[in-house]
């Protein structure tokens, strides 16, 4: 892949045809899709979350910054309900997450999907085979039809040429990229990415960024990005979550981000914008 190939001036992608949402849902623009209200959880004595909100509306993206350890990937585990919260309340338009079966959480998976920091492929699949996984799932699709998906989703990433390449020989950016091929396949309405630039070197963290940018551009899908680098934040976020100590302290429009005055997050700011002695 080239840097020239997904760059957000490019020409655009194919129709993916995602579900369509319910009007009604979409006649406020600034209606969340995704929002937190007082959500805690703690492991053992140890608080996570301490009644933390956050919404995020259709269409946009959200980055969740903060130091490790302070639940940016929980956060993102509660929400598709492979965790449950001590309290509070997760809604996916409007439907309560936290109360779900495991077969109403399966619909919020398939609308949600979620872009693991290791890529989650399937080692003995190809990646071909990978990004199919999904569309047979779904078992209404014949095998040409799924072969010509997966062709797409490959020409999407401009990864066609690993399309019979074992997730083994893959580089950590052509896995993560080969991940987010994957999760469009089920053609959701948003995607969760957990790290997306974590091992990757600066040339596929560009990459990645401006793939996301892409799908939120030309696809119109939700996004929440995890993240430690603000850097990769400032080029993404239309709102920015800071947690610290559990708590939310920051949550607004990331153009307000920088200029916050708590003591916690001007620290972090600082933090990410030193250079170390010698280095450029």
């Amino acid at each position: 892949m080239s840097e020239s190939q997904l760059d957000p001036s490019e020409p655009d992608l194919p129709a993916l045809h995602p579900a369509s949402p319910d009007p009604a849902s979409t006649s406020d623009s600034e209606a969340p899709f995704i929002e937190f209200r007082e959500v805690s959880i703690a492991f053992g004595s140890r608080q996570i979350l301490d009644r933390v909100s956050f919404s995020i509306p259709r269409g946009q993206t959200l980055c969740i910054l903060g130091r490790s350890g302070v639940g940016k990937s929980v956060s993102l585990r509660i929400l598709l309900g492979f965790l449950k919260p001590d309290s509070g309340s997760v809604l996916v338009e409007g439907r309560e997450v936290t109360t779900m079966d495991e077969r109403a959480l399966q619909q919020i998976r398939h609308d949600v999907t979620m872009v693991f920091q290791n890529g989650a492929l399937f080692d003995s699949l190809t990646v071909g085979e990978n990004i199919a996984f999904p569309l047979r799932e779904v078992g209404n699709l014949q095998e040409d039809q799924i072969q010509q998906l997966v062709d797409r989703m490959l020409n999407l990433v401009e990864a066609g040429d690993l399309r019979n390449a074992l997730p083994s020989s893959l580089s950590t950016g052509q896995k993560r990229c080969i991940a987010i091929a994957r999760a469009l396949a089920a053609q959701p309405r948003a995607i969760l990415y957990d790290e997306p630039t974590t091992m990757v070197d600066p040339l596929a963290a560009r990459l990645i960024g401006n793939l996301i940018q892409r799908l939120k551009r030309q696809l119109g899908l939700t996004s929440i990005v995890v993240t430690h680098d603000m850097r990769f934040a400032r080029r993404l976020a239309d709102r920015v979550l800071f947690l610290e100590s559990g708590q939310a302290r920051f949550f607004g429009p990331a153009a307000e981000f920088e200029n916050c005055p708590d003591a916690e997050v001007q620290q972090f700011l600082h933090l990410d914008a030193y250079i170390l002695p010698g280095r450029s």
